[in-house]
C-alpha cells in the first residue's frame, strides 16, 4: 500500500464501517481534501475491483483494497474537491457505475429536526422518510428516519442486494435521527431499513414514514413521489374553508372499500380508480352527504380490518397507489361528497417489521408492560408522553388532511388511551403521577392534536369514538375539552338497539329508555352511528336484530329505527348493507349482498325508504341545524307508556317546525289525538308505512288542521292516524287569512234540514254571533291572523 495513502487510513472508522457499527460514515467515506491531496473511500463489500471516473478528465483510476472486507481508497492529487464517479465490478465480472452517495450533504434542516424533537414539526413527513429529489443536478431519493438508540441504521433493497453495509446512514447531531441521499434509485424501488441495535441484533424494518409499501404478504416500502397529483377539487375545497358542520346536515355512510364490491375476475381487490364511480353513483342515488372509509392506513392483515396499523403515512397499497387514494378523494369531492377518515391513534401492530421496537429498544411505546399493551387487541400502545412519537401522530393526522384532501377524522376507540387501567385487573398497570387512573400524556396528546387542527383549518371534521362517560370530549380545548367537534353516542346506539331487538309486546316496560338520550343529549355533540361494530362477529345484521313473526314486521321495525334515528338530535352515520336491510351478519370476505336487491323485494323497499329518509333529512332544515341547542327540540309526549309513542318537535332557526310521532308496537292509532304548539295546519310529508316502503298504507293523505282541544298540555292538537311500528312526520304550516274565512264558516253550526224549511236559519248564525245570514263584515271580525 502506497505509504501516503496507509497514513491516511483511519483503521478504527473504518473498522467501524466493516464491522457496520458507524453511525457518521459520510465523516469518512466519500471524497475528502485533505494535506495529501484528494482522498476517496468507499466500502463496497461485494466488489472484487473498484475505479474511480474523473468526470472533468474523463479518466479512471483503480482504488486500492485496504481491507480485504471490501474497503477501498485512492489519494488524487490537488487539494481541490473532483467530481467523480465510482465503477464497480463483482465477482461475475458486471461492472456497474454509480455516483457515490456520501458526497451529498444532509438536506435536513437543523431547525426541522429541533421542532421534531420538541414535538412541533407538523409537516415532519416532509423531512422523515423517503423523498424523490434532485441535489446538484443529480437525482435519487433522500432517505431519513429516527432510530436514536440504534448502533447503526442502512437503507437496504434490491439496489444494494439487500446488504446494510452498502448504505449506511449518517446520524443527525443529538436529534436520533439518520439520513442518506443514494443516487440513481427513484419511484418504484422497494427499500426497508436495516437497524443494528445494541447488543448486535440486525432487524429489517418498513419505514414508519414511507408513504407506500408492497401488497401484502410482502412487507416493503415503496419510494414514491406524493407530489406529481394534479387536483380538480378546487371548488369543494374553497367552499369548505369555513363551514359549520354544525348547523348542516351530517348523514354518513360507513364503507369498508375491499367489500363494498369485489371484481369478478380473479383479484382481490379493486383499484381506488375503479371503486370511485361506483361508489359515487351509489352514494349520490341514495342521499348520504359523506363516506367515512374504514381505515386505509397500511395494515398488516385483512382480518384486523385496518385497525392494526403498519403504515400510518401510506394509503394501503391494496387498493393502489397514493395517487389512486386521491383521485378517489378528487372525485368525491367533485361530486359533492365529504371525506372522513377511520384514522387509529390508539395502537400499532406488533408485527415484527413495523414501528415495535423500532431501534432495539421500546421507541413508539411504552417501555412498561404495565402501560404498552392493549389488552384487548394484541396491539401496543404508543408513548404518548414522548414528544417525537406525539409528532408522529399528529404528523399523520395532518397529512390525511393537507395533503390528502380529506374532510374529517373520526378517531378509533381510544378509551384504552384515557384510562390507564382500561380493561385491566389490579396490579396490570400503574397509575399517574397524581396516582390516578388517567393517562395525563394522552390527554395532552388529544388537545394537542386537536388545537392544532383548529388553528390550520378550522372546517375539519373530528369525531370521537369514546365509548365511556369521559366527561368533555367535544368542545374548545380553551374550555378544558378534549377539543374534539362530535362523539359517537354508544350509548344511545346500545340502548336503542337493545329495545328494538325486544318483541314489541314488552316494550312498554323499556319505554323510558327511548327518551332517555335527551336527558344528556346536549352534554357533548352527538353523532348517531350504526357502524360496522354492531353488525358482525355474532351480533347479526340490523334485519336480524329486529323481532317479528314475518319479513314485514322485521322490515317495519328496521323502518321505525331509522325513522326514530334520523329524527333524533344529532348527525348520522349507516354502515353498508345495512340501509337496505341485508339479511348476513356483515365479514369482510364477502361483498355486500347487492343481489338482494334484485331478488327480494324487500330489501328493495327497504332501500327505497333510506333514500327518502336521507332526502328528508338533508332537504328540512328542522332536522340538523339546531342539533346542538335545545332550542332545536321539544317533547310533546314521552309518557305514552301504554301506546308506546313519542312525539316531539324539530325546529329550525326560521321558526319551522316538524312534528314527529313514532309508534313502536304493532298497532294502528286511528284518531291519536296529538297536542301541538301552533294553531294551524299540519301536512304529512313522510310516513315510513307508505305501501312504496312495504308497509300497510296507513298515512295521513289529508292535511289536519288544528283545533282548540286540549292534548299533551297544549291548547290547540290535532287528530291522526298513527301508523303501526312506524314514524309519521308532520310540516306545520300557518293558517292563511283564507283558511281563517273558511274555518269560521266550518264553525257556524248548519241548520237542520227542516229548520231551514221554516225559516230559523238567523237563528242559527245567531248561536255564532253574526247579525244576519251572509255578513261578512261580522265574519271578518272574528278572524285573528296569526304570525307566521
Amino acid at each position: 500500500m502506497d505509504k501516503n495513502l496507509y497514513r491516511l487510513m483511519n483503521w478504527p472508522e473504518i473498522e467501524s464501517i466493516v464491522y457496520s457499527e458507524c453511525d457518521k460514515p459520510h465523516d469518512l467515506l466519500g471524497g475528502h481534501v485533505c494535506d495529501s491531496g484528494f482522498l476517496i473511500q468507499t466500502f463496497k463489500p461485494k466488489a472484487v475491483c473498484v475505479w474511480v471516473k474523473v468526470i472533468e478528465k474523463n479518466k479512471l483510476y483503480e482504488m486500492e483494497k485496504v481491507d480485504e472486507a471490501g474497503f477501498f481508497a485512492l489519494l488524487l492529487p490537488g487539494k481541490k474537491t473532483q467530481n467523480y464517479t465510482l465503477i464497480i465490478e463483482d465477482k461475475n465480472g458486471k461492472k456497474t457505475e454509480i455516483m457515490d452517495a456520501y458526497n451529498f450533504k444532509s438536506v435536513i434542516k437543523e431547525a426541522d429536526l429541533k421542532a421534531f424533537n420538541a414535538g412541533v414539526n407538523y409537516s415532519v413527513y416532509k423531512m422523515l422518510g423517503a423523498h424523490v429529489m434532485t441535489i446538484d443536478g443529480v437525482s435519487g431519493v433522500n432517505f431519513a428516519a429516527w432510530a436514536p438508540n440504534a448502533l447503526r441504521i442502512s437503507v437496504v433493497g434490491d439496489f444494494d442486494l439487500w446488504d446494510g453495509r452498502d448504505y449506511q446512514m449518517r446520524r443527525l447531531g443529538q436529534s436520533g435521527v439518520f439520513d442518506i441521499f443514494i443516487p440513481g434509485i427513484g419511484v418504484n424501488d422497494i427499500y426497508k431499513y436495516e437497524v443494528k441495535c445494541k447488543g448486535g441484533l440486525v432487524m429489517l424494518k418498513a419505514d414508519p414514514y414511507g408513504f407506500y409499501s408492497e401488497v401484502k404478504p410482502n412487507t416493503a416500502s415503496v419510494v414514491y413521489d406524493i407530489e406529481n397529483y394534479q387536483w380538480n377539487d378546487k371548488k369543494w375545497m374553497d367552499s369548505n374553508v369555513s363551514i359549520n358542520s354544525f348547523e348542516r346536515p351530517m348523514s354518513i355512510y360507513e364503507i369498508h372499500l375491499g367489500s363494498f364490491k369485489k371484481p369478478d375476475d380473479k383479484r382481490k381487490y379493486y383499484n381506488y380508480r375503479e371503486l370511485a364511480p361506483m361508489l359515487i353513483a351509489y352514494v349520490k342515488d341514495m342521499g348520504y352527504t359523506h363516506v367515512e372509509l374504514m381505515p386505509v392506513n397500511e395494515f398488516s392483515s385483512d382480518q384486523s380490518l385496518g385497525y392494526h396499523v403498519t403504515g400510518f403515512y401510506a394509503p394501503t397499497s391494496r387498493f393502489g397507489n397514493p395517487d389512486d387514494f386521491k383521485y378517489l378523494i378528487d372525485q368525491l369531492h367533485q361530486a359533492g361528497i365529504g371525506v372522513i377518515i377511520d384514522w387509529v391513534m390508539s395502537r400499532f401492530s406488533k408485527d415484527s417489521y413495523g414501528l415495535s421496537e423500532f431501534d432495539g429498544s421500546c421507541l413508539y411505546e411504552y417501555a412498561d408492560s404495565r402501560l404498552n399493551s392493549h389488552p384487548d387487541k394484541n396491539t401496543y400502545l404508543f408513548n404518548y408522553g414522548r414528544p417525537e412519537v406525539s409528532n408522529f401522530l399528529i404528523g399523520s393526522a395532518l397529512m390525511l388532511v393537507e395533503h390528502y384532501h380529506v374532510d374529517g377524522i373520526k378517531m378509533d376507540e381510544f378509551a384504552p388511551m384515557l384510562y390507564r387501567d382500561y380493561g385491566k385487573n389490579a396490579g396490570e398497570w400503574i397509575a399517574n403521577i397524581y396516582g390516578g387512573k388517567e393517562n395525563l400524556e394522552a390527554i395532552e396528546l388529544m388537545k394537542h392534536l386537536n388545537s392544532i387542527f383548529k388553528k390550520r383549518n378550522h372546517s375539519i371534521i373530528l369525531i370521537a369514538e369514546e365509548s365511556t362517560a369521559w366527561p368533555r370530549v367535544t368542545g374548545k380545548v380553551e374550555e378544558e375539552s378534549l377539543g374534539f367537534d362530535y362523539k359517537w353516542n354508544n350509548g344511545w346506539m346500545h340502548d336503542f338497539i337493545e329495545f328494538m331487538k325486544l318483541d314489541p309486546i314488552y316494550r312498554k316496560g323499556y319505554y323510558n329508555e327511548l327518551s332517555f338520550s335527551m336527558i344528556y343529549a346536549y352534554s357533548e355533540n352527538f353523532l348517531l352511528g350504526i357502524s360496522h361494530e354492531e353488525v358482525m362477529v355474532g351480533k347479526k345484521s340490523m334485519i336480524e336484530k329486529m323481532p317479528g313473526n314475518s319479513s314485514k314486521q322485521k322490515f317495519a321495525n328496521l323502518r321505525a329505527t331509522y325513522g326514530y334515528m334520523f329524527t333524533h338530535p344529532g348527525k348520522k352515520l349507516l354502515f353498508m348493507g345495512q340501509d337496505f336491510g341485508q339479511y348476513d351478519e356483515w365479514s369482510q370476505l364477502n361483498n355486500v349482498q347487492w343481489s338482494l336487491l334484485e331478488e327480494d323485494i324487500n330489501n328493495a323497499n327497504m332501500q327505497l325508504y333510506v333514500r327518502d329518509l336521507n332526502k328528508l333529512y338533508v332537504s328540512e332544515q328542522a332536522l340538523y341545524e339546531q342539533d346542538y341547542t335545545t332550542n332545536g327540540f321539544q317533547w310533546i309526549n314521552n309518557s305514552a307508556v301504554e301506546e308506546t309513542i313519542l312525539s316531539f318537535v324539530r325546529k329550525a332557526s326560521d321558526g319551522e317546525e316538524l312534528l314527529i310521532i313514532a309508534n313502536f308496537t304493532p298497532v294502528t292509532r286511528v284518531k291519536y289525538q296529538v297536542g301541538v304548539n301552533k294553531r294551524g295546519k299540519y301536512k304529512e310529508i313522510f310516513n315510513s308505512d307508505a305501501v312504496k316502503y312495504g308497509g300497510e298504507g296507513k298515512v295521513n293523505a289529508r292535511i289536519k288542521n288544528s283545533k282548540e282541544e286540549p292534548c299533551d298540555g297544549k291548547k290547540d292538537s290535532i287528530t291522526i292516524t298513527v301508523p303501526p311500528l312506524g314514524i309519521s312526520v308532520l310540516r306545520f304550516i300557518p293558517f292563511t287569512q283564507e283558511d281563517e274565512v273558511k274555518l269560521i264558516k266550518d264553525t257556524v253550526v248548519k241548520p237542520k234540514q227542516k229548520s231551514t224549511k221554516s225559516g230559523n236559519n238567523h237563528n242559527e248564525i245567531k248561536k255564532t254571533g253574526g247579525e244576519k245570514s251572509g255578513s261578512k263584515t261580522n265574519v271578518k271580525k272574528k278572524i285573528k291572523i296569526l304570525p307566521n
